[in-house]
């Protein structure tokens, strides 16, 4: 079965390019202009991935992140056009999973190559046993459903499928510290283009996340020097 891209870019030329190449991978492609139309069509057909130009009339590919991400953990790629942007994208504030840039010389190549990895990552999550539920104080995180709770509550802004397998990993051996680099093994697999900044950013943000529900959230301790462990305490 094809799996399914959702390209939103304003630039029609990009769209029917990117499309071509995808299509011509054995991808099946979904397109939309703005965000807007993007936000209504994936919500009624969800694709495998998305690729998200930032800069979008009627609604801008920050905005469409976000309200994605408050139903789900769809991976996204976004496509950026300025040095500006790739910086505030490094720091993965906006919760994409990955980022393209689109001047100095785009690559379709490795778009393509980016959105394997991305696929691969979700396919591997989804072939975890259902039964495999890791419970630890007040986390249940369900690897088959990437759902996780806390408290008995689920987040209201549903964990990526990077920060799924951040927590996984931390959770399922409490009190152990994991290093910055383990941790990307994990989360990135054959990506090695990574740095350790990036585990940074996303364990902000993933502590965001479950301050939305408890305040006091202090289960992922930094061990400055050595990487972050789940407290057990």
């Amino acid at each position: 079965m094809k799996e399914t891209i959702a390209l939103i870019d304003d630039d029609r030329n990009i769209l029917t390019s990117i499309s071509m190449a995808l299509e011509k991978e054995g991808f099946k492609v979904q397109t939309y202009l703005d965000g807007e139309s993007a936000l209504i069509g994936l919500t009624r057909t969800p694709p495998d991935l998305a690729i998200v130009d930032i800069k979008m009339p009627k609604m801008d590919g920050e905005e469409l992140l976000k309200k994605l991400r408050k139903k789900t953990s769809l991976p996204v790629i976004f496509l950026t056009s300025k040095d500006d942007e790739i910086d505030e994208l490094l720091g993965l504030k906006l919760g994409a999973d990955d980022f393209v840039k689109k001047s100095g010389g785009f690559s379709i190549k490795v778009l393509i190559e980016r959105i394997r990895v991305q696929l691969r990552k979700k396919n591997i999550n989804n072939f975890e046993d259902a039964k495999n539920i890791i419970v630890h104080g007040k986390l249940k995180l369900d690897p088959s459903q990437l759902e996780c709770e806390w408290d008995g509550k689920q987040l209201p802004d549903k964990l990526t499928t990077t920060e799924f397998l951040i927590v996984k990993e931390l959770a399922k051996r409490p009190g152990i510290i994991k290093e910055r680099s383990q941790l990307m093994d994990i989360a990135y697999r054959e990506d090695t283009d990574i740095e350790d900044r990036t585990i940074d950013s996303h364990v902000k943000r993933i502590r965001k996340k479950f301050k939305k529900i408890d305040t006091n959230f202090s289960a992922i301790e930094t061990r400055y020097g050595s990487g972050y462990r789940w407290n057990v305490s």
